[in-house]
């Protein structure tokens, strides 16, 4: 091993000859083409067995760790087998690596030193080396000697002095803790244990256990992980439980990376209990381009196992204040990639407009109606029946619009794999229609070998549809089962007013909120926005269906301004003014 902390000063490979240059600049161009994304990320996530004995397979992604490297990115998953490699944290290839954990890794730690060595750690034992690469796009890593023990979601920082630190904790019981490690003697730990801060469900109200914040047993504070951002060091951390729909990241800060800590005022951060998709917790901050930083977390899914995610991407900001902050805001709808210069992981305005949208299907197994295919509930699904061999889906819009990009995101069902998805992968047809007569092909994808389970296509050039259908070809899985066929675009029509007579009635503990506002004819739903200053409403909550929500995520003694507006498949009206909340 190398004196200087497992570097070796190799140059970069050269691409070889004109066939390459123009390899590089074509597959650029088709990078850059994909102006937007849409949560949950559409990556080849890799099925695991809950339980051998019931043979219960799922696939999942979670706990994701995401570091620059040499001006790209690299992703790690828990149990992925490998990890993904990006170019521009929009377009992801997965690296099956030639030495790796044999378990794959479990809430895996990684970090960029100084862009000369990526390491990473994260045994499922929780006993682990520290393996590193200079080569991390090849799959070749090498080993530290030195051995970690007891270590559960790791998080692996050295800053910029060369000085190293491993901060770890999953417990309902026991804090986040810190030790130094020594790069000089292959990370050797120091007999020093710092405890840094722990679970404090009776005055931060979004650490308590449950869906909602409704369980009355103690909730988990989990996956930490650390930026330096300026000179000062946020240490970030996930509560309650990864299952939930509330699973959330806060964070404290420092000015030196073993504290003391303060615990930042509008936590939690990274905060999505609403919509679609679920979750925003144990993740992990890294700048992408421009420097605008991204925070990639947990999505809960949880129709199989609790265990069952998916990983989510959403824009991150550090205030005047130093308050570090996500946009969560339609987190589930549409956003410009960080490709995107000039507006990178701004919200792209399109609307759902198949929500609660009539749809006939070609056939459907008993209680999996064709129904789910619209509800925006991930936990209800389409299930089409074995004998069908041409198996279709049609939305009826009811009246023409403008449609500019669509998700499929499909269920496993009694999928019965473990490991890596086989190719082929989704094979579909995509086609619009004014008449439900004349039908013209939106995308095509008859013979891909692509896997992908929750497919994002963003329309070349918007065009106006009553009816969109789908129409399988083949899924890698044994049976055909759709979540949510989600349409985006315009509709066209009057935007809603403005939400109205909000009533907010706080606990006597001060952790919970009743709110109530007029309902308005007309609209999906509502995004309930809260922070600790009229223009600092950074957490958000979106209601479907109805015009209250009991929010149980506030902080005790904290004071708050709260807002609504409204949206339908036309847009988004203005909030309302924030009303303060003492």
């Amino acid at each position: 091993m190398a004196s200087d902390q497992c570097r070796f000063d190799l140059p970069h490979a050269a691409l070889a000859g004109i066939y390459g240059v123009f390899l590089l600049v074509f597959c650029s161009t088709r990078i850059l083409a994909q102006e937007t994304y849409c949560n949950p990320l559409d990556l080849d996530y890799t099925y695991m067995i809950y339980n051998a004995h019931d043979n219960l397979s799922y696939r999942s992604g979670a706990d994701p760790a995401v570091v620059q490297y040499r001006g790209e990115y690299y992703m790690f998953v828990t149990r992925s087998m490998g990890y993904w490699h990006s170019p521009d944290l929009t377009t992801w290839r997965f690296i099956t690596p030639e030495n790796w954990y044999f378990e794959g890794s479990n809430a895996p730690a990684a970090f960029n030193f100084r862009d000369s060595v990526l390491y990473v750690a994260g045994h499922p034992s929780g006993s682990m080396n520290v393996i590193y690469t200079e080569h991390p796009d090849r799959g070749r890593w090498e080993a530290t000697q030195g051995l970690l023990h007891n270590l559960q979601d790791p998080a692996l920082f050295i800053d910029e002095d060369g000085k190293s630190y491993m901060y770890w904790g999953s417990s309902n019981t026991f804090p986040i803790k810190v030790r130094e490690l020594d790069r000089n003697k292959r990370f050797r730990p120091s007999d020093t244990i710092h405890e840094l801060f722990g679970l404090n469900g009776k005055e931060h109200g979004w650490e308590r256990f449950g869906e909602d914040h409704r369980d009355t047993i103690p909730g988990y504070i989990e996956g930490p992980w650390m930026n330096r951002i300026g000179d000062t060091y946020y240490l970030q951390y996930a509560a309650p439980g990864t299952e939930f729909n509330v699973y959330a990241d806060g964070a404290y800060t420092a000015s030196h990376p073993l504290g003391p800590f303060t615990y930042m005022p509008n936590n939690p951060f990274s905060y999505k209990p609403g919509g679609f998709m679920n979750g925003a917790g144990h993740g992990s901050t890294v700048p992408g381009p421009g420097g605008q930083h991204w925070h990639f977390a947990s999505m809960a899914l949880n129709v199989n196992v609790g265990w069952e995610r998916r990983i989510g991407a959403f824009p991150a900001f550090v205030d005047g204040d130093g308050l570090l902050h996500c946009d969560t805001r339609f987190g589930d709808y549409p956003h410009f990639a960080p490709s995107e210069s000039d507006r990178q992981g701004a919200f792209a305005g399109w609307m759902l407009l198949s929500y609660g949208k009539p749809v006939t299907v070609s056939s459907a197994v008993g209680d999996f109606k064709a129904e789910y295919l619209t509800d925006e509930k991930v936990k209800t699904f389409w299930l089409a029946s074995p004998e069908d061999q041409e198996p279709w889906v049609r939305i009826d819009l009811q009246r023409p619009m403008e449609v500019r990009a669509l998700q499929i995101n499909y269920n496993d069902y009694q999928s019965n794999m473990y490991g890596r998805p086989p190719a082929p992968g989704h094979q579909f047809l995509l086609e619009g229609s004014l008449d439900g007569v004349e039908w013209i092909t939106l995308e095509d994808r008859s013979e891909t070998q692509r896997d992908a389970p929750n497919a994002y296509i963003q329309l070349e050039s918007p065009a106006r549809y009553r009816y969109v259908r789908y129409r399988n070809i083949h899924v890698p899985t044994p049976h055909l089962s759709i979540s949510d066929f989600r349409i985006f675009g315009l509709g066209g029509g009057k935007l809603p007013g403005v939400p109205s007579r909000l009533q907010a009635d706080r606990s006597a503990d001060r952790l919970d909120v009743q709110l109530h506002w007029k309902e308005i004819p007309g609209v999906q739903g509502y995004n309930v926005l809260w922070g600790i200053a009229p223009d600092k409403l950074y957490n958000s909550w979106m209601v479907y269906g109805k015009a209250d929500l009991e929010l149980r995520a506030l902080t005790a003694g904290q004071a708050y301004y709260i807002a609504v507006e409204a949206f339908n498949e036309n847009g988004v009206s203005a909030p309302s003014k924030p009303q303060f909340l003492e």
